[in-house]
Protein backbone atom coordinates (compact mmCIF):
# COMPACT_ATOMS: atom_id res chain seq x y z
CA UNK A 1 0.00 0.00 0.00
CA UNK A 2 1.77 3.20 -1.05
CA UNK A 3 0.61 6.65 0.18
CA UNK A 4 0.88 9.90 -2.09
CA UNK A 5 2.63 12.84 -0.99
CA UNK A 6 1.15 15.79 -1.95
CA UNK A 7 3.21 18.39 -1.72
CA UNK A 8 2.41 21.95 0.00
CA UNK A 9 2.46 25.57 -1.06
CA UNK A 10 5.58 27.37 -1.07
CA UNK A 11 5.74 28.89 3.04
CA UNK A 12 7.86 30.84 5.06
CA UNK A 13 7.19 29.92 8.60
CA UNK A 14 8.55 31.83 11.24
CA UNK A 15 9.07 29.62 14.74
CA UNK A 16 9.32 32.31 17.85
CA UNK A 17 11.27 30.42 20.28
CA UNK A 18 13.21 28.36 17.34
CA UNK A 19 16.04 27.82 19.43
CA UNK A 20 14.14 26.06 22.50
CA UNK A 21 13.37 22.83 23.80
CA UNK A 22 10.07 22.25 21.43
CA UNK A 23 11.61 23.80 18.32
CA UNK A 24 14.81 21.36 18.66
CA UNK A 25 12.78 17.49 19.60
CA UNK A 26 9.40 18.45 17.45
CA UNK A 27 8.98 21.60 15.21
CA UNK A 28 12.90 21.28 13.42
CA UNK A 29 12.45 16.96 13.27
CA UNK A 30 8.91 17.30 11.62
CA UNK A 31 9.51 20.05 9.38
CA UNK A 32 13.11 18.07 8.04
CA UNK A 33 10.95 15.05 7.45
CA UNK A 34 8.48 16.27 5.70
CA UNK A 35 11.08 17.78 3.70
CA UNK A 36 12.72 14.30 3.27
CA UNK A 37 9.23 13.18 2.18
CA UNK A 38 9.04 15.33 -0.56
CA UNK A 39 6.06 17.52 1.04
CA UNK A 40 8.22 20.45 2.07
CA UNK A 41 9.60 22.12 -0.87
CA UNK A 42 13.01 24.12 -1.99
CA UNK A 43 10.87 26.87 -2.40
CA UNK A 44 10.01 27.02 1.42
CA UNK A 45 11.96 28.58 4.20
CA UNK A 46 11.96 28.47 8.22
CA UNK A 47 13.41 31.49 9.80
CA UNK A 48 13.38 30.84 13.54
CA UNK A 49 12.90 34.11 15.41
CA UNK A 50 14.71 34.10 19.55
CA UNK A 51 16.40 36.69 22.17
CA UNK A 52 20.28 34.60 21.55
CA UNK A 53 22.12 36.37 19.53
CA UNK A 54 23.36 34.18 16.85
CA UNK A 55 24.18 34.09 13.06
CA UNK A 56 22.36 32.12 10.67
CA UNK A 57 24.87 29.56 9.89
CA UNK A 58 25.63 28.96 13.87
CA UNK A 59 21.65 28.22 14.12
CA UNK A 60 22.02 25.83 11.15
CA UNK A 61 24.61 23.96 13.09
CA UNK A 62 23.04 23.63 16.35
CA UNK A 63 19.39 22.35 13.93
CA UNK A 64 22.03 19.88 12.54
CA UNK A 65 22.98 18.40 16.16
CA UNK A 66 19.23 19.10 17.34
CA UNK A 67 18.05 16.48 13.94
CA UNK A 68 21.25 13.97 14.84
CA UNK A 69 19.74 13.93 18.28
CA UNK A 70 16.10 13.33 17.33
CA UNK A 71 16.03 11.54 14.27
CA UNK A 72 17.03 7.67 13.50
CA UNK A 73 20.53 7.12 11.20
CA UNK A 74 18.99 6.49 7.76
CA UNK A 75 17.00 9.42 7.57
CA UNK A 76 19.83 11.93 7.94
CA UNK A 77 21.36 11.70 4.29
CA UNK A 78 24.24 14.20 4.35
CA UNK A 79 22.95 15.88 0.76
CA UNK A 80 19.60 15.76 2.29
CA UNK A 81 20.68 17.16 5.75
CA UNK A 82 22.30 19.87 3.44
CA UNK A 83 19.48 21.09 1.96
CA UNK A 84 16.80 21.28 4.75
CA UNK A 85 19.51 23.14 6.52
CA UNK A 86 19.89 25.56 3.32
CA UNK A 87 16.28 26.39 4.02
CA UNK A 88 16.87 27.69 7.10
CA UNK A 89 17.57 31.74 8.49
CA UNK A 90 17.89 33.33 12.21
CA UNK A 91 16.47 36.30 13.63
CA UNK A 92 17.70 38.03 16.90
CA UNK A 93 14.40 39.34 18.20
CA UNK A 94 12.68 40.86 21.44
CA UNK A 95 9.34 39.80 21.56
CA UNK A 96 8.63 42.81 24.25
CA UNK A 97 10.55 45.44 21.87
CA UNK A 98 11.51 46.39 18.61
CA UNK A 99 14.59 44.86 18.05
CA UNK A 100 14.84 42.41 14.82
CA UNK A 101 11.41 43.45 13.86
CA UNK A 102 12.21 45.35 10.88
CA UNK A 103 15.10 42.53 10.16
CA UNK A 104 12.56 39.96 10.44
CA UNK A 105 10.13 41.63 8.03
CA UNK A 106 12.61 41.80 5.33
CA UNK A 107 13.27 38.44 5.13
CA UNK A 108 9.54 37.86 4.57
CA UNK A 109 8.60 36.85 0.61
CA UNK A 110 5.35 38.04 -1.18
CA UNK A 111 3.07 35.44 -2.86
CA UNK A 112 3.60 32.50 -0.21
CA UNK A 113 2.02 31.31 2.67
CA UNK A 114 3.08 33.13 6.27
CA UNK A 115 2.23 30.86 9.16
CA UNK A 116 3.75 31.75 12.60
CA UNK A 117 4.58 29.16 15.27
CA UNK A 118 4.42 30.55 18.73
CA UNK A 119 6.89 28.23 20.54
CA UNK A 120 6.84 30.32 23.20
CA UNK A 121 4.88 30.97 27.12
CA UNK A 122 1.44 32.31 26.03
CA UNK A 123 2.06 35.65 28.21
CA UNK A 124 3.66 36.47 24.84
CA UNK A 125 1.61 35.87 22.45
CA UNK A 126 -0.16 39.40 22.78
CA UNK A 127 3.32 41.18 22.12
CA UNK A 128 4.21 38.92 19.20
CA UNK A 129 0.38 39.04 17.57
CA UNK A 130 0.28 42.84 17.91
CA UNK A 131 4.23 43.60 16.86
CA UNK A 132 3.16 41.13 13.69
CA UNK A 133 0.53 43.08 12.71
CA UNK A 134 2.31 46.69 13.51
CA UNK A 135 4.96 45.48 11.41
CA UNK A 136 3.16 44.47 8.38
CA UNK A 137 4.88 41.48 8.88
CA UNK A 138 1.47 39.17 9.26
CA UNK A 139 -1.68 39.59 6.93
CA UNK A 140 -5.18 38.32 6.40
CA UNK A 141 -3.97 35.31 5.44
CA UNK A 142 -1.75 34.24 7.85
CA UNK A 143 -1.54 31.67 9.90
CA UNK A 144 -0.64 31.60 13.81
CA UNK A 145 -0.24 28.43 15.67
CA UNK A 146 -0.56 28.12 19.17
CA UNK A 147 0.95 25.24 21.94
CA UNK A 148 -0.98 24.44 25.15
CA UNK A 149 -1.44 25.50 27.70
CA UNK A 150 -3.84 27.45 26.27
CA UNK A 151 -4.88 29.46 29.60
CA UNK A 152 -4.44 28.06 33.16
CA UNK A 153 -8.45 28.65 33.51
CA UNK A 154 -11.33 29.76 31.75
CA UNK A 155 -11.06 33.52 32.85
CA UNK A 156 -7.14 33.16 31.20
CA UNK A 157 -8.61 31.41 28.43
CA UNK A 158 -10.64 33.84 27.56
CA UNK A 159 -8.19 36.70 28.06
CA UNK A 160 -5.43 34.58 25.51
CA UNK A 161 -8.52 33.91 22.96
CA UNK A 162 -9.43 38.09 23.67
CA UNK A 163 -5.80 38.62 22.89
CA UNK A 164 -5.28 36.86 19.70
CA UNK A 165 -9.02 37.75 18.60
CA UNK A 166 -7.42 41.52 18.48
CA UNK A 167 -5.53 41.25 15.63
CA UNK A 168 -6.44 37.63 13.89
CA UNK A 169 -9.43 36.07 12.63
CA UNK A 170 -10.51 32.38 14.24
CA UNK A 171 -9.71 30.92 10.73
CA UNK A 172 -6.62 32.17 11.32
CA UNK A 173 -5.69 30.67 14.86
CA UNK A 174 -4.71 27.34 15.11
CA UNK A 175 -4.53 25.94 18.69
CA UNK A 176 -2.12 22.78 18.37
CA UNK A 177 -3.66 19.36 20.32
CA UNK A 178 -1.00 17.02 19.22
CA UNK A 179 -2.82 14.03 20.56
CA UNK A 180 -5.31 14.94 17.58
CA UNK A 181 -2.62 14.57 15.19
CA UNK A 182 -2.08 10.94 15.90
CA UNK A 183 -2.92 8.46 13.37
CA UNK A 184 -4.80 6.20 15.92
CA UNK A 185 -6.93 9.08 16.61
CA UNK A 186 -7.82 10.23 13.18
CA UNK A 187 -8.40 6.41 12.55
CA UNK A 188 -11.09 6.58 15.25
CA UNK A 189 -13.51 8.73 13.28
CA UNK A 190 -12.79 6.61 9.90
CA UNK A 191 -13.39 3.96 11.86
CA UNK A 192 -16.96 4.68 13.43
CA UNK A 193 -17.65 7.38 10.39
CA UNK A 194 -16.54 4.88 6.79
CA UNK A 195 -17.73 1.47 8.07
CA UNK A 196 -21.52 0.70 8.83
CA UNK A 197 -20.21 -2.13 11.26
CA UNK A 198 -19.80 -0.13 14.56
CA UNK A 199 -22.12 3.35 14.52
CA UNK A 200 -25.41 1.40 15.04
CA UNK A 201 -24.21 -0.24 17.78
CA UNK A 202 -21.95 2.84 19.63
CA UNK A 203 -24.78 4.29 22.30
CA UNK A 204 -26.22 3.45 25.34
CA UNK A 205 -28.53 0.80 24.27
CA UNK A 206 -25.33 -1.29 23.40
CA UNK A 207 -22.01 0.16 25.57
CA UNK A 208 -21.85 -0.54 28.99
CA UNK A 209 -18.89 1.82 29.36
CA UNK A 210 -16.03 3.21 27.89
CA UNK A 211 -12.50 3.70 29.33
CA UNK A 212 -9.52 6.08 28.32
CA UNK A 213 -6.49 5.18 29.53
CA UNK A 214 -3.32 7.91 29.04
CA UNK A 215 -0.30 6.41 31.39
CA UNK A 216 3.24 7.77 31.28
CA UNK A 217 5.77 5.63 32.59
CA UNK A 218 8.16 8.57 32.94
CA UNK A 219 7.94 11.09 36.11
CA UNK A 220 7.72 14.76 36.19
CA UNK A 221 11.87 15.67 36.48
CA UNK A 222 12.76 18.45 34.66
CA UNK A 223 9.13 19.72 33.91
CA UNK A 224 8.63 20.18 37.81
CA UNK A 225 8.11 23.79 37.74
CA UNK A 226 5.59 23.78 35.30
CA UNK A 227 3.93 20.81 36.15
CA UNK A 228 3.44 21.64 39.90
CA UNK A 229 1.57 24.66 38.49
CA UNK A 230 -0.70 22.68 36.59
CA UNK A 231 -0.98 19.04 37.46
CA UNK A 232 -2.85 15.90 35.34
CA UNK A 233 -6.36 17.81 35.34
CA UNK A 234 -5.05 20.85 33.26
CA UNK A 235 -2.09 19.17 31.94
CA UNK A 236 -4.04 16.16 30.49
CA UNK A 237 -7.77 15.66 31.15
CA UNK A 238 -8.66 19.29 30.17
CA UNK A 239 -7.40 19.10 26.64
CA UNK A 240 -5.83 15.67 25.76
CA UNK A 241 -8.44 13.56 27.10
CA UNK A 242 -11.45 15.83 26.72
CA UNK A 243 -10.35 15.63 22.71
CA UNK A 244 -9.97 11.85 23.24
CA UNK A 245 -13.89 11.74 24.95
CA UNK A 246 -15.37 13.70 22.19
CA UNK A 247 -14.26 11.92 19.35
CA UNK A 248 -14.96 8.86 20.66
CA UNK A 249 -18.76 10.09 21.41
CA UNK A 250 -19.86 12.82 19.40
CA UNK A 251 -22.15 12.50 16.68
CA UNK A 252 -21.45 12.17 12.87
CA UNK A 253 -20.59 15.44 10.94
CA UNK A 254 -22.14 16.76 8.08
CA UNK A 255 -19.15 16.58 6.91
CA UNK A 256 -15.36 15.95 7.37
CA UNK A 257 -14.61 19.69 7.49
CA UNK A 258 -13.24 21.99 10.21
CA UNK A 259 -16.18 23.36 11.81
CA UNK A 260 -18.73 20.05 11.16
CA UNK A 261 -16.15 18.22 13.05
CA UNK A 262 -15.54 20.93 16.08
CA UNK A 263 -19.44 21.73 16.30
CA UNK A 264 -19.99 18.14 16.92
CA UNK A 265 -16.78 18.13 19.78
CA UNK A 266 -18.31 21.29 20.85
CA UNK A 267 -21.53 19.93 21.68
CA UNK A 268 -20.10 16.48 23.77
CA UNK A 269 -18.33 19.16 26.17
CA UNK A 270 -21.38 21.29 26.38
CA UNK A 271 -23.26 17.87 27.47
CA UNK A 272 -20.70 16.61 30.12
CA UNK A 273 -22.11 15.62 33.87
CA UNK A 274 -20.88 17.88 36.78
CA UNK A 275 -18.12 15.60 38.22
CA UNK A 276 -19.45 14.46 41.81
CA UNK A 277 -16.81 14.42 44.44
CA UNK A 278 -16.95 10.72 44.63
CA UNK A 279 -16.38 10.10 41.32
CA UNK A 280 -12.65 11.14 40.63
CA UNK A 281 -9.52 10.38 42.55
CA UNK A 282 -6.46 12.19 42.79
CA UNK A 283 -2.93 10.78 43.48
CA UNK A 284 1.04 11.28 43.74
CA UNK A 285 3.30 8.74 42.85
CA UNK A 286 5.91 8.33 45.74
CA UNK A 287 9.78 7.05 46.36
CA UNK A 288 10.88 3.94 44.76
CA UNK A 289 14.36 2.23 45.05
CA UNK A 290 16.59 4.46 43.13
CA UNK A 291 13.84 6.91 41.47
CA UNK A 292 12.34 10.04 43.48
CA UNK A 293 9.29 10.45 44.52
CA UNK A 294 6.69 13.45 43.02
CA UNK A 295 7.61 16.39 46.09
CA UNK A 296 11.07 15.55 45.40
CA UNK A 297 10.89 15.97 41.38
CA UNK A 298 8.69 19.17 41.93
CA UNK A 299 10.99 20.02 45.18
CA UNK A 300 8.05 21.22 47.02
CA UNK A 301 7.34 18.69 49.87
CA UNK A 302 4.17 20.79 50.60
CA UNK A 303 2.92 20.33 47.15
CA UNK A 304 -1.37 19.19 46.93
CA UNK A 305 -0.58 18.96 42.97
CA UNK A 306 -1.93 15.43 41.17
CA UNK A 307 0.19 13.39 39.03
CA UNK A 308 -3.25 10.86 38.80
CA UNK A 309 -6.39 11.75 38.17
CA UNK A 310 -9.38 9.04 37.55
CA UNK A 311 -12.73 10.11 36.90
CA UNK A 312 -15.83 8.94 36.26
CA UNK A 313 -17.68 11.07 33.53
CA UNK A 314 -21.57 11.06 32.31
CA UNK A 315 -23.08 12.35 29.16
CA UNK A 316 -26.51 14.10 28.89
CA UNK A 317 -27.73 13.48 25.76
CA UNK A 318 -29.34 11.15 23.78
CA UNK A 319 -26.75 8.67 22.58
CA UNK A 320 -25.09 8.22 26.12
CA UNK A 321 -27.16 9.09 28.68
CA UNK A 322 -26.74 5.93 30.97
CA UNK A 323 -22.81 4.75 29.91
CA UNK A 324 -20.00 5.62 32.08
CA UNK A 325 -16.86 6.96 30.70
CA UNK A 326 -14.09 6.38 32.91
CA UNK A 327 -10.91 8.20 32.09
CA UNK A 328 -7.46 7.90 34.18
CA UNK A 329 -4.07 9.27 33.61
CA UNK A 330 -1.26 9.43 35.24
CA UNK A 331 2.75 9.48 35.93
CA UNK A 332 5.10 7.18 36.75
CA UNK A 333 2.25 4.52 36.04
CA UNK A 334 3.88 0.45 35.33
CA UNK A 335 3.85 1.13 31.64
CA UNK A 336 3.74 3.78 29.13
CA UNK A 337 0.44 3.32 27.28
CA UNK A 338 -2.99 4.99 25.71
CA UNK A 339 -5.98 3.83 24.43
CA UNK A 340 -9.81 4.25 24.50
CA UNK A 341 -11.49 0.96 25.43
CA UNK A 342 -15.32 0.45 24.56
CA UNK A 343 -16.81 -2.22 26.30
CA UNK A 344 -20.38 -3.64 25.29
CA UNK A 345 -23.20 -5.09 26.74
CA UNK A 346 -23.51 -8.78 27.53
CA UNK A 347 -26.30 -10.32 24.82
CA UNK A 348 -29.94 -10.41 26.26
CA UNK A 349 -29.99 -13.82 26.09
CA UNK A 350 -27.40 -16.43 25.88
CA UNK A 351 -28.30 -19.66 23.98
CA UNK A 352 -25.71 -21.76 25.09
CA UNK A 353 -24.88 -23.56 28.16
CA UNK A 354 -22.20 -21.66 29.24
CA UNK A 355 -22.60 -20.30 32.70
CA UNK A 356 -19.67 -17.75 33.71
CA UNK A 357 -17.88 -18.57 30.23
CA UNK A 358 -18.92 -15.22 28.52
CA UNK A 359 -16.59 -12.05 28.33
CA UNK A 360 -17.78 -8.83 27.14
CA UNK A 361 -16.90 -7.66 23.80
CA UNK A 362 -14.10 -4.96 23.83
CA UNK A 363 -13.17 -3.04 20.56
CA UNK A 364 -9.75 -1.12 22.12
CA UNK A 365 -8.20 1.20 20.01
CA UNK A 366 -4.13 2.06 20.95
CA UNK A 367 -2.60 4.77 20.35
CA UNK A 368 1.17 4.23 21.52
CA UNK A 369 2.35 1.95 21.41
CA UNK A 370 1.87 -0.13 18.86
CA UNK A 371 -0.40 1.71 17.48
CA UNK A 372 -3.85 -0.10 15.88
CA UNK A 373 -7.42 -2.04 16.84
CA UNK A 374 -8.27 -4.69 18.57
CA UNK A 375 -11.52 -6.33 18.69
CA UNK A 376 -12.17 -8.59 21.32
CA UNK A 377 -14.85 -11.06 20.41
CA UNK A 378 -16.15 -14.93 21.95
CA UNK A 379 -15.77 -17.71 19.54
CA UNK A 380 -15.98 -21.75 19.99
CA UNK A 381 -13.03 -22.98 22.19
CA UNK A 382 -11.87 -25.84 19.58
CA UNK A 383 -12.09 -29.22 20.24
CA UNK A 384 -14.40 -32.21 20.58
CA UNK A 385 -17.02 -31.84 23.97
CA UNK A 386 -19.49 -29.34 23.83
CA UNK A 387 -19.69 -25.84 23.18
CA UNK A 388 -17.10 -24.06 25.10
CA UNK A 389 -17.09 -20.29 24.84
CA UNK A 390 -13.52 -18.61 24.96
CA UNK A 391 -12.48 -14.65 24.22
CA UNK A 392 -10.74 -14.16 21.32
CA UNK A 393 -8.87 -11.06 19.82
CA UNK A 394 -9.26 -9.89 16.17
CA UNK A 395 -6.47 -7.76 16.42
CA UNK A 396 -5.07 -5.13 13.85
CA UNK A 397 -1.36 -3.82 14.04
CA UNK A 398 -0.81 -0.98 11.75
CA UNK A 399 3.37 -1.73 11.79
CA UNK A 400 1.37 -5.42 10.52
CA UNK A 401 -1.37 -4.49 8.51
CA UNK A 402 -0.13 -1.67 6.56
CA UNK A 403 3.64 -2.84 6.30
CA UNK A 404 7.04 -0.21 6.30
CA UNK A 405 4.12 2.38 6.20
CA UNK A 406 2.41 1.41 9.63
CA UNK A 407 5.70 1.44 11.11
CA UNK A 408 7.36 4.79 10.13
CA UNK A 409 4.20 6.77 10.35
CA UNK A 410 4.45 10.41 11.07
CA UNK A 411 5.00 11.97 14.28
CA UNK A 412 1.46 14.05 14.93
CA UNK A 413 3.31 17.72 14.78
CA UNK A 414 4.33 16.66 10.81
CA UNK A 415 0.32 15.87 10.14
CA UNK A 416 -0.69 19.17 12.05
CA UNK A 417 2.16 21.79 10.63
CA UNK A 418 1.21 20.24 7.07
CA UNK A 419 -2.60 20.87 7.76
CA UNK A 420 -1.79 24.75 9.08
CA UNK A 421 0.04 25.63 5.62
CA UNK A 422 -3.06 23.40 3.77
CA UNK A 423 -5.72 25.73 6.11
CA UNK A 424 -6.85 22.84 7.44
CA UNK A 425 -8.20 23.48 11.13
CA UNK A 426 -10.06 20.17 11.31
CA UNK A 427 -7.28 18.90 13.43
CA UNK A 428 -7.35 21.52 15.82
CA UNK A 429 -9.34 23.28 18.59
CA UNK A 430 -11.23 26.44 18.09
CA UNK A 431 -12.02 28.78 20.77
CA UNK A 432 -15.34 28.40 21.91
CA UNK A 433 -14.36 24.51 22.51
CA UNK A 434 -11.33 25.80 24.46
CA UNK A 435 -13.43 28.19 26.72
CA UNK A 436 -15.84 25.41 26.97
CA UNK A 437 -13.69 22.70 28.29
CA UNK A 438 -12.08 24.79 30.99
CA UNK A 439 -16.03 25.87 32.17
CA UNK A 440 -16.00 22.00 32.91
CA UNK A 441 -12.91 21.48 34.51
CA UNK A 442 -12.23 24.67 36.73
CA UNK A 443 -14.92 23.40 39.63
CA UNK A 444 -13.13 20.25 39.70
CA UNK A 445 -10.04 22.32 40.69
CA UNK A 446 -11.62 24.77 42.63
CA UNK A 447 -13.30 22.07 44.56
CA UNK A 448 -9.64 20.44 45.43
CA UNK A 449 -8.16 24.21 45.96
CA UNK A 450 -10.23 24.93 48.43
CA UNK A 451 -10.45 21.67 50.11
CA UNK A 452 -6.49 21.55 50.78
CA UNK A 453 -6.25 17.77 50.76
CA UNK A 454 -2.99 16.19 49.62
CA UNK A 455 -3.66 13.64 46.30
CA UNK A 456 -3.61 10.16 47.89
CA UNK A 457 0.12 8.29 47.28
CA UNK A 458 0.42 5.53 45.08
CA UNK A 459 3.37 3.46 44.20
CA UNK A 460 5.90 3.76 41.60
CA UNK A 461 5.36 1.29 38.67
CA UNK A 462 1.54 0.66 39.78
CA UNK A 463 -1.75 1.27 38.41
CA UNK A 464 -2.51 4.10 40.52
CA UNK A 465 -3.71 4.91 43.91
CA UNK A 466 -6.40 2.17 44.87
CA UNK A 467 -9.19 4.31 45.46
CA UNK A 468 -9.01 4.73 41.68
CA UNK A 469 -9.72 0.88 41.57
CA UNK A 470 -12.55 1.61 43.94
CA UNK A 471 -14.25 3.90 41.38
CA UNK A 472 -14.65 1.00 38.99
CA UNK A 473 -15.41 -1.62 41.62
CA UNK A 474 -18.34 0.14 43.38
CA UNK A 475 -20.15 -0.13 39.81
CA UNK A 476 -18.85 -3.81 39.12
CA UNK A 477 -16.79 -3.00 36.89
CA UNK A 478 -12.65 -3.35 36.43
CA UNK A 479 -9.84 -1.19 35.18
CA UNK A 480 -8.35 -2.31 32.12
CA UNK A 481 -4.87 -3.93 32.89
CA UNK A 482 -1.99 -1.23 32.10
CA UNK A 483 0.66 -3.74 30.78
CA UNK A 484 4.11 -3.36 30.59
Amino acid sequence: MASRVIPVEAFDMVVFGGTGDLARRRILPALYRRFVAGQVSDACRIIAAARSAMTADAFRQETAAALEGALPPPLLDRGRLAAFLDRLDYVTLEAGGETGWAALAARMRPGVVRAFYFSVAPALFGALAERLRAHGIADDDSRVVVEKPFGDDLDTARALNAVLARHFGEGQIYRIDHYLGKETVQNLMAVRFANILFEPLWNAQHVDHVQITVAESAGVAGRGAYYDRAGAMRDMVQNHMMQLLCLTAMEPPWHFSPDAVRDEKLKVIRALDPVRPVDVVRGQYLPAPGQPGYLEDVANPDSRTESFVALKVGISNWRWKGTPFYLRTGKRLRARESEIAVHFREPPHSIFDAAGQWRENVMVIRLQPNEGLNLKVMIKEPGPGGMRLVQVPLDMSFANALGAEGRDMPDAHERLIMDVIRGDQTLFMRGDEVAAAWAWTDPVIARWDAAGDRPQGYAAGSEGPQEAMWLMHRDGRRWREIRP
